[in-house]
């Protein structure tokens, strides 16, 4: 048993060097680009996860609540649309508030595989699902689902991904297209994908929601240059920064920004990085779609569109799509 130890010690402290190293290699890549950007990936460290909870909440984010809403209301015909004996394998789990909607309904279920890039925040809450689930396997994987990752050992069945929330918006059409030819690959033919798309919509709601009255979403956007402070190292004066939020109607997105109110040098090891007066780093987009819009997107990597439920004021949209066997 001593050597089982100290021998899986050295794989996790390794693997925890090798992601503060593609951390700083994504950041420092950001930062030195023209406009300056930071991936929005690094928000959820487990602050951010916590802050995240709290905009959830938000009178102004109507995001979550409306989709909390759609899936009450119509995950009965979700779970059957799923099927009985398959594999839910969730992208970006984080508290996986929804998910119990749906664990409640697939009885059936032969395994959940939670992805997250947080892994504190993953397991606390896999170790919360195991005890109210006590009969179903769960796998927790702590990864960027944006990048190829390595699934656990499956009991077979067939394979659904449920990506809900509209995170799929953070990424412009050309790497959405990516993300879902990704999960086409994962769930094989006759696999299935469950998919939180949010709708166009009056832009006074879109910018509100991403810039609410309690200045949640700003202490969100803040604290990644927090995180970048304390895990690499840096120097950023986060009280220089202001969170501005904008509705691009040509791109049909939300971009939040991080905007330098002084100029300021920032070393990050021993690079240096300076910023003006004025100056914005780019943090997040969150593009909307119309349905046919996003199932034009979907089916150019193979998914087609079986089912979609929205909102009575066709706020948010859950749409299922399958890989045609």
């Amino acid at each position: 048993m001593a050597i089982h130890r100290h021998s899986t010690r050295p794989q996790r402290l390794t693997r925890q060097a090798a992601q503060l190293a593609q951390f700083r290699l994504e950041v420092l890549q950001g930062l030195r680009q023209s406009p300056k950007t930071l991936p929005c990936k690094y928000f959820y460290d487990e602050h951010g996860s916590a802050l995240f909870d709290a905009i959830c909440q938000l009178d102004e984010y109507y995001v979550t609540r409306t989709e909390l809403a759609i899936m009450q209301q119509s995950v009965a015909a979700m779970a059957e649309v799923l099927g009985p004996g398959c594999v839910l394998i969730e992208f970006g789990s984080g508290s996986s508030v929804k998910t119990r909607l749906l664990l409640d309904h697939l009885p059936d279920l032969v395994g959940y595989v939670p992805v997250d890039i947080s892994r504190t925040h993953l397991l606390t809450t896999a170790s919360r699902l195991r005890n109210d689930y006590p009969h179903l396997p769960i796998h927790p994987v702590a990864a960027d689902f944006t990048k190829s990752f390595t699934l656990p050992q499956l009991t077979a069945g067939r394979r659904v991904v449920y990506f809900p929330g509209s995170t799929i918006g953070n990424f412009t059409p050309a790497q959405a297209a990516v993300i879902l030819a990704r999960i086409v690959g994962l769930v094989g033919e006759g696999g299935g994908l469950l998919i939180g798309v949010d709708l166009q919509k009056d832009v006074t709601v879109l910018e509100r929601a991403y810039a609410d009255a309690q200045g949640v979403t700003a202490a969100f956007n803040l604290n990644l240059l927090r995180r970048i402070n304390r895990e690499l190292g840096g120097n950023f004066r986060v009280e220089s920064f202001h969170h501005r939020a904008i509705y691009n109607p040509s791109m049909h997105r939300i971009e939040m920004y991080l905007v330098c109110e002084q100029p300021q040098t920032v070393q990050i090891g021993p690079a240096r990085i300076e910023l003006v007066k004025g100056e914005s780093i780019h943090t997040e987009n969150s593009h909307k779609y119309t349905v046919e819009q996003f199932a034009r997107l979907a089916q150019r990597v193979g998914l087609s569109l079986r089912h979609s439920w929205q909102d009575e004021r066709q706020y948010f949209s859950v749409q299922y799509y399958e890989v045609p066997a």
